[in-house]
């Protein structure tokens, strides 16, 4: 059916050229002085079979190109035929108000020539940025409404703690993020990208059973927060896809809609300030509400396997905290007492330095 459409439409395009043009053209060239071979109907037959005949062998692929355009369209979201298709309209506009007075010069190229490549280029630059912009004007048009309402509810202050927060792949897995909404200490929006959740699913699917177990739970931690917990979660439809990697999506997605990257990753973590985007660590969140170790302290503790640099011996406390025991390799299996030397604390965790009591008494 569609090649049939493209045959007709060559035939009349041909016909409408040979009306025109074949009556002149004989006259001119002075060929015959038949007036009904010079008639405009003589010229619309030659000019639809002449077309036809020298365009037969490209209406096999204009029609696979115009399949081609229908099939990308038709995949392509609704989000995206909407705002390219704004763009167009924009960037026509635009060209029709430069070319009123362009077409008012007198010399032809310029009146006649640079209107047709303005229209053109302000429309293809218009559906550019309508496209590539979508993820944008789509969240101008609904989180910054939501958000706005907020400011209208709330004032200053309680508004900088109702940002929304976007969760990353790392921080679902960890399972501490459904602990702390549970307490209600985590207020406003939380959003899923739809992204981070097509990389949990490629965990969740992955041959390595560590690797899915991982993925299944960072699900199972979803679950629960959307049908158990007091907060409201909603999924991020938009995708930025000039970006490849995932961290580097959610802190483009922070900027744009002006939310919070929660985390427990070290590297992301160090990525969102250097880009000045807010981020909550769960380890800093986790490491401020540990007891406090001091240099001097004296701990119980069992240990349980060497360390990295020689007689070193390795312990835990209950919350995973590792201590480093030097001179603790003989101990290794024994519960002894230890002496607080010094104590390390960073984003990625804290590790507490000691030395066995026993020999501190033998020194």
């Amino acid at each position: 059916m569609l090649k049939r459409i493209v045959q007709l439409f060559i035939i009349i395009a041909g016909g409408t050229i040979g009306y025109l043009y074949i009556p002149d053209l004989i006259g001119f060239m002075d060929i015959t002085t038949n007036k009904w071979i010079q008639g405009p109907y003589t010229g619309l037959v030659l000019g639809a079979i002449i077309l036809f005949l020298m365009t037969f062998w490209l209406v096999d692929h204009i029609v696979n190109f115009l399949r081609w355009v229908e099939e990308t369209l038709v995949k392509a979201p609704v989000a995206d035929l909407f705002f390219g298709s704004l763009g167009i309209i924009v960037g026509l506009v635009i060209a029709f108000l430069i070319n009123i007075p362009i077409q008012d010069i007198e010399i032809k190229v310029v009146s006649q020539v640079i209107p047709i490549f303005l229209t053109v280029l302000l429309g293809y630059l218009g559906f550019q940025v309508g496209f590539k912009r979508r993820d944008e004007f789509l969240n101008l048009l609904t989180l910054a409404k939501k958000e706005k309402k907020k400011i209208d509810e709330y004032d200053e202050a309680e508004d900088s703690q109702s940002k929304v927060k976007i969760l990353d792949t790392s921080v679902i897995i960890d399972g501490r993020i459904a602990d702390i909404c549970q307490t209600s200490f985590l207020e406003g929006t939380i959003i899923i990208p739809q992204f981070v959740l097509e990389e949990l699913q490629h965990i969740a699917d992955s041959s390595d059973v560590l690797k899915r177990n991982r993925g299944r739970r960072g699900l199972d931690v979803l679950n629960r927060m959307q049908k158990d917990l007091p907060v409201n979660v909603e999924i991020y439809e938009g995708d930025f896809e000039e970006i490849q990697e995932v961290d580097s999506k959610l802190v483009k997605l922070a900027k744009v809609i002006n939310g919070i990257v929660v985390t427990n990753d070290f590297n992301l973590n160090k990525v969102c300030e250097f880009q000045n985007v807010q981020v909550l660590n769960i380890n800093d969140l986790a490491n401020a509400v540990k007891p406090v170790v001091l240099p001097g302290e004296e701990l119980t503790v069992q240990v349980i396997k060497d360390g990295k640099e020689q007689n070193q011996g390795v312990a835990y406390l209950d919350d995973g905290t590792m201590i480093v025991v030097e001179e603790g390799k003989d101990y290794i299996g024994k519960t002894i007492e230890v002496l607080i030397t010094s104590v390390l604390q960073t984003s990625a965790g804290r590790m507490i330095f000691a030395k066995p009591k026993l020999l501190e008494k033998a020194l």
